[in-house]
């Protein structure tokens, strides 16, 4: 099934980090990174902290959500992610499933599509570059309509996704 993954960094390594999302999936049983957006950098949200590396990375999973969750996690610790219970705090990478198929789920443990998705432009920006015309399950809306609705933001194409 394919999924879109947003990945972001702000800490150490950026591009480093951005490496090794890419890497550690495709070394994850049952998924194969297809291709990822460019990379833009982007104001952050929350609390004072550094600008964010933000892109979007193309799956395809056979897996079922919960065990997808489970390795974005795991690249997540991988990378030296520390979940600190802080909202928005600054970290090495962050893996969000965005999309699963045209799946909807609403678990404690996991939202698909993901709920920021609909107005965060640092998200839809790099996933409208995957799947323009990919409509978002619940909105019914396709990614580039919900990106031309997004309120305006800081966020400027800066290169490659380093695959």
């Amino acid at each position: 099934m394919r999924a879109y993954v947003a990945v972001g960094t702000n800490l150490g390594d950026r591009w480093g980090h951005l490496a090794h999302a890419a890497r550690a999936l495709r070394t994850e049983p049952r998924v194969a990174v297809l291709r990822g957006s460019r990379v833009f950098d982007t104001a952050p949200v929350g609390p004072p902290q550094p600008r964010y590396l933000n892109a979007v990375l193309e799956l395809e999973a056979e897996l079922p959500a919960p065990a997808l969750l489970e390795a974005l996690q795991r690249v997540e610790r991988t990378c030296g992610r520390r979940r600190t219970g802080v909202r928005w705090a600054a970290r090495t990478l962050d893996l969000d499933l965005l999309l699963l198929g045209d799946q909807v789920i609403r678990t404690p443990e996991l939202l698909v599509p993901h709920p920021g998705l609909i107005t965060r432009r640092f998200v839809l920006a790099p996933l409208a570059e995957l799947c323009p015309d990919q409509v978002v399950p619940g909105t019914g809306q396709t990614v580039a309509r919900l990106l031309a609705a997004a309120p305006p933001g800081d966020v400027v194409p800066i290169g490659v996704y380093p695959m």
